[in-house]
């Protein structure tokens, strides 16, 4: 690699590009065009702004439509290569569309970006509109004080420096490479959640536990449910294995990485957690997690879960995390349970029921504690946590590495996208 001229790329638009290969920069539908009572449980995704993570499309909470609206608003609908940019609040949020969702369509909040691929090849694109300086330029340009909003206008006017296409292709590979690791890994760790996600249903729901054939089956403390005799239904501080986290730190020195809830998609740390002083810190940065310790996200409809091991490679010390959290804390030795505990569609159906609030639904600590989980006796706890940690273990490390493969790539796209490093 050596130094890139820059006077050898090609300046222009995207909406010099876009009238140049007759292409699309064009909002999605608006509100009055797609209700919410028009969405459906089954049907073709409509992506919206909250949909979009780390240049990717995440379908476990999008919205869908019957193929009546599908046809409605088929000028909305979106092929392989096209961009969706959101238009509203977290300006920069996009995403590169594939040939498995080629058909979706670009909902409202979005805007959609169909150029091609004789002038601009769509990866490059997509790579190029994640420079930091790039979103930066259409923050700038972006209308509204309280909540940023883009139009076509201020799409069509960003600026682009552009090589031959055969540069570009060789420059998205690169940097698609990264994203293909880090796509790797997130398999890998789904895979783990879900061998430990099926011990723990096993176990604990379907009560198939080792030697449950010689365990009686009796009436739980609420007389409806059947449980095994010596398990309780409880809240899981009410024992002494878990702790609930009420210290909120009062000062730091240094420097912390804080997370908030937009920071964290599943179990995974997926944007660049912001370096704060305690004089520059935000005011709902107040817990600092421990070693060995499960965070969730404390609003309704919303699972987030961060689990914290005793990892000698990893400084938990180094984070600070938001207020819109909640901690549990415990030992090593009970550390799988809590987290798949925590993590299980039970909980956070119980979460979601006792989340209170007007402007926004919470849980808060009073009520979690009206949560009541079945706990089994001691000893199947410490059992599950020691088969199933190593995992834990795997799964954290496979996180640590996607934010290492994440950090480089993002080193790099600005020093490729814009030609100071030369392929």
């Amino acid at each position: 690699m050596s130094t890139q001229t820059l006077q050898k790329w090609n300046e222009t638009t995207l909406g010099d590009v876009c009238d140049k290969v007759h292409g699309i920069i064009q909002t999605g539908p608006f509100g009055s065009q797609l209700h919410e009572s028009d969405y459906s449980q089954d049907g073709t995704p409509v992506v919206m702004p909250k949909d979009i993570i780390d240049g990717k499309i995440e379908t476990n909470n999008v919205a869908r439509v019957s193929e009546e609206h599908v046809i409605r608003l088929q000028k909305h609908k979106l092929k392989s290569g096209d961009i969706v940019y959101g238009r509203r609040g977290d300006i920069g949020r996009q995403a590169l569309i594939n040939k498995d969702q080629e058909g979706w369509l670009c909902g409202t909040g979005c805007l959609r970006i169909s150029l091609g691929d004789k002038v601009i090849n769509p990866k490059f694109l997509h790579y190029y509109l994640r420079d930091e300086e790039v979103i930066n330029w259409i923050f700038n340009q972006a209308i509204g004080s309280t909540m940023p909003n883009l139009n076509t206008a201020i799409l069509r006017s960003v600026p682009v420096r552009i090589p031959d296409i055969g540069v570009q292709v060789n420059i998205a590979s690169i940097l698609s490479n990264y994203d293909d690791l880090i796509e790797n890994n997130v398999q890998r760790i789904q895979i783990l959640e879900k061998i430990a996600r099926v011990f723990y249903k096993e176990w604990f729901i379907n009560f198939r536990f080792p030697g449950y054939e010689r365990v009686k089956i009796v009436d739980g403390d609420n007389g409806i449910e059947k449980i095994p005799e010596g398990w309780k239904q409880k809240n899981i501080t009410d024992t002494e294995l878990f702790r609930l986290s009420k210290e909120r730190i009062k000062s730091f020195t240094g420097e912390k990485m804080y997370l908030d809830t937009s920071s964290i998609e599943g179990t995974s740390i997926v944007k660049k957690p912001l370096l704060v002083s305690y004089d520059t810190a935000p005011s709902r940065a107040q817990f600092q997690p421990s070693k060995n310790s499960v965070w969730f996200a404390r609003m309704s409809n919303t699972y987030k879960v961060l689990v914290f091991n005793d990892s000698s490679d990893f400084e938990v010390d180094n984070y600070i995390l938001s207020s819109g959290m909640l901690g549990i804390e415990t030992e090593r030795k009970y550390l799988a349970f809590l987290f798949f505990t925590i993590n299980s569609e039970s909980f956070h159906q119980l979460k979601d029921q006792n989340a209170t609030g007007s402007t926004q639904v919470s849980l808060t600590n009073g009520g979690f504690e009206k949560i009541k989980n079945i706990i089994p006796p001691k000893d199947f706890i410490e059992k599950y946590s020691n088969l199933i940690n190593p995992l834990v273990d795997e799964i954290l490390y496979l996180q640590r590495e996607n934010q290492m493969l994440r950090d480089m790539r993002n080193l790099l796209i600005p020093k490729l996208v814009t030609g100071e490093i030369k392929i």
